[in-house]
């Protein structure tokens, strides 16, 4: 589990596609001190890369390993990987931690595609758009995670949505340099998702 709040940028060094299973291994750079960071991470943690919950399979004082199966590859953004692709980076929740988001399971329900990115006074406003089987999902005011941000819903208008981001937020995340055109991974809040089936099935 995560809450979308994003602690450190990493860097793609290798992305390389198996030839036979077309599953993908990534080598991904990051600071020391976000792996060094509460104990350590160790082979076989959980880190959320862009919204991707991904398991550690080798590790550096400052990059660390993750393979992604083709499933994965084929359902979201990381297919577009290369050598420099910047990522957001979040170590999974710890019991005690401040949950300073929402809770975010790093399962990405679809990929969203950015609309508009404009500036609105101090905040930098993005809107999306994203697969019909979703909108149903995203609420004003109810909570949306984009490539791993927690971030409020401010408006919603079918199947696009809007989001402000603060100016920190844009400057320590991938966010501040998403253009229109760009493809997002997009997970719905899980109380949404839960609520929905069950009005289906009562």
């Amino acid at each position: 589990m995560f809450t979308g709040i994003i602690t450190a940028q990493g860097v793609v060094r290798q992305a390389t596609r198996a030839e036979a299973s077309r599953d993908m291994h990534a080598v991904i750079g990051a600071p020391p001190e976000f792996l060094a960071g509460s104990g350590g991470t160790a082979i076989g943690a959980s880190i959320a890369c862009s919204g991707c919950c991904l398991t550690v399979t080798a590790l550096g004082p400052d990059w660390f390993a993750v393979d992604v199966s083709n499933e994965s590859v084929n359902c979201t953004t990381l297919g577009g990987w290369r050598e420099g692709t910047r990522v957001n980076l979040e170590r999974a929740l710890r019991m005690g931690d401040e949950l300073g988001g929402h809770m975010v399971s790093g399962h990405v329900d679809g990929v969203g595609t950015v609309q508009e990115v404009r500036p609105e006074q101090g905040s930098l406003r993005l809107t999306v758009a994203v697969p019909e089987p979703l909108y149903r999902y995203v609420a004003a005011k109810g909570s949306v995670a984009i490539d791993g941000v927690s971030l409020t819903v401010n408006a919603v208008d079918g199947r696009m949505f809007g989001v402000n981001v603060i100016p920190h937020t844009a400057a320590h995340t991938t966010l501040g340099q998403r253009v229109p055109g760009d493809g997002v991974h997009v997970e719905i809040d899980m109380l949404a998702r839960y609520v929905a089936r069950l009005t289906e099935t009562a």
